[in-house]
């Protein structure tokens, strides 16, 4: 069976911030100039915003940009932030510490990044663009002279053992003038473009973090709408990043998370465990005594910044939002940012395809968003979040520096750094020993999983692949006790011994998987790559 061919000027793969913004400001373009262009986008969940996971505090300053009237369109921006707390944590007290400027959310909006992600895609679909959930982009395609063609969506159909099965369907083919790539953090498709196009010779290593978050139900006295808590300290050691977020959102509802860098050096360690941990501090289970956990996922962050940022265009096609890269980490806000990034690159895009000049690179997306408030944004940020390689107080200590008597400007510009090389060898680090879930404030990974509402189909070829079977025997068992089992946050990674305890094996549960791509970043000798299983599969949140 042949694959099915359709044509656009423009295809974008994944209906996030950055991806429907791109779209929306393509169609306005187009309305504006009375030169049509058609766009498509492609989403691997199973409807948009199935896959959209984030704190989150919007800053409307991209969206007062796109959409003016977005008040009289419905947008669901209905809770202001009131009110910042930003607390240091030891074990069991903590110090009330002077909000930094760039957290300061006066302005912003508490909001669930799903419910504004589906409506982001009503806007776009009233101006003609086509959008498919459910359709996973697994393959870009390439022209004979190299330049990007377009993408294929997978095949459907294909048993575990690589062969087709009664329900096969091949995937389909879209082709496109400009392939606009939104994947989010560590996209697959991305991944491989970089390596082709070698997008990272003239920047720093992408550095990561990972977010974890639930979403509570509280005891209405406990609850305070538009309150924004923000954490440092414990339970994070003094050398390791990390931080966490409380958002009083309305309805009595919470949202509560943890971001731990992923650079930490301690194999033993397991984010999804310090979250657990962390809930228990006494100024945080005050609001979540009582209450109800409603929803649980994970997903990985670009933490790297300016200094990260990649050549953003190839013949073809171009990254956006945080395929790049274009978190602001001292802001803890990236959405704003990713969808300017969505919209500059589609006035840079819109010009190119009514150029007559025949070119097939957008070069003027990165002049432009130099010139933009984005790039100075990024710019005077730049060396905070590397700054925490000194250790807690002295990343805080320089942050200060940096913000009130820099402004921004420093002459220097720090460096970033691969996660994965960073872990220590596991009997150079002490073990840490995590309480027990109690089922009530804390929880285990699988029924944190259930919750998630993920799913896969079981008889398909796993998503997650080693490069070479044997190193997690011989090399990450034995030098860093398997840390895939901790650092993956779904117990997708197992280590399995006979009945004698002995000949241990990994197991890969990929019916777990909640697609944050932890293990594609953290593991030490970058042998696992993962890869788009097929379309809808995965997570299903309704309100992250």
């Amino acid at each position: 069976m042949e694959r099915e061919v359709m044509e656009y000027d423009v295809v974008i793969v994944g209906a996030g911030p950055s991806g429907l913004s791109a779209a929306i400001r393509l169609k306005q373009l187009a309305a504006e100039q009375e030169h049509e262009v058609s766009v498509c986008i492609l989403e691997k969940g199973s409807e948009v915003g199935a896959h959209l996971l984030s704190g989150a505090v919007l800053e409307p300053r991209a969206l007062n940009e796109l959409i003016p009237d977005w008040k009289d369109k419905g947008a669901p921006l209905n809770t202001p932030a009131t009110e910042d707390y930003f607390l240091h944590l030891t074990e069991k007290r903590s110090r009330r510490l002077k909000t930094p400027p760039q957290m300061n959310n006066h302005g912003n909006y508490i909001i669930s990044l799903g419910e504004f992600g589906r409506w982001l895609a009503a806007q776009a679909e009233e101006l003609g663009v086509e959008i498919y959930p459910g359709f996973a982009a697994a393959e870009v395609l390439y022209r004979e002279d190299g330049s990007v063609k377009g993408v294929a969506t997978g095949d459907m159909g294909i048993g575990k053992n690589g062969e087709k099965t009664d329900a096969y369907t091949p995937g389909m083919e879209l082709h496109a003038k400009q392939t606009l790539f939104a994947e989010g953090c560590r996209g697959s498709l991305a991944k491989g473009l970089m390596e082709r196009f070698d997008l990272r010779r003239d920047c720093d290593p992408q550095t990561y973090g990972i977010g974890i978050k639930e979403l509570w139900e509280i005891d209405p006295a406990r609850h305070k709408e538009g309150l924004v808590v923000h954490t440092i300290g414990w339970p994070m050691d003094e050398k390791t990043y990390g931080g966490s977020w409380m958002y009083h959102m309305a309805g009595n509802q919470v949202s509560i998370g943890f971001v731990i860098g992923l650079d930490y050096e301690n194999p033993h360690l397991s984010p999804f465990d310090e979250f657990q941990r962390f809930k228990l501090h006494p100024d945080i289970r005050k609001y979540l005594e009582g209450g109800r956990r409603i929803s649980y996922g994970a997903r990985a962050l670009s933490e790297g910044g300016f200094q990260s940022i990649p050549k953003l265009t190839f013949p073809g096609g171009c990254l956006v939002g945080d395929s790049a890269g274009f978190l602001n980490v001292p802001k803890i806000k990236g959405n704003h940012t990713a969808m300017k990034s969505g919209m500059v690159c589609a006035e840079a895009v819109f010009d190119l395809l009514r150029s007559e000049a025949g070119e097939v690179e957008a070069v003027a997306y990165p002049e432009r968003l130099k010139e933009s408030w984005l790039w100075e944004e990024l710019y005077h940020v730049r060396n905070i979040r590397p700054s925490f390689r000194r250790g807690l107080w002295g990343g805080i200590a320089y942050s200060a520096f940096d913000t009130f008597v820099m402004r921004g400007k420093a002459p220097w510009t720090f460096h970033n750094h691969a996660d994965h090389l960073q872990l220590k060898k596991a009997s150079e680090m002490p073990k840490i020993q995590y309480p027990k879930p109690d089922g009530v404030l804390t929880f285990d990974r699988l029924s944190s999983v259930f919750i998630s509402n993920t799913n896969h189909e079981e008889n398909q070829p796993a998503h997650l692949t080693l490069k070479d079977p044997t190193i997690p025997i011989r090399i990450n068992l034995p030098d860093y006790d398997a840390p895939e089992q901790r650092y993956c946050p779904a117990g997708v990674y197992e280590i399995v011994r006979d009945d004698s305890g002995a000949n241990p094996r990994l197991q890969i549960n990929a019916q777990n998987c909640v697609h944050c791509k932890t293990c594609d970043i953290k593991d030490p000798t970058q042998n696992i790559n993962w890869v788009v299983p097929e379309g809808g599969g995965g997570p299903n949140y309704p309100n992250m």
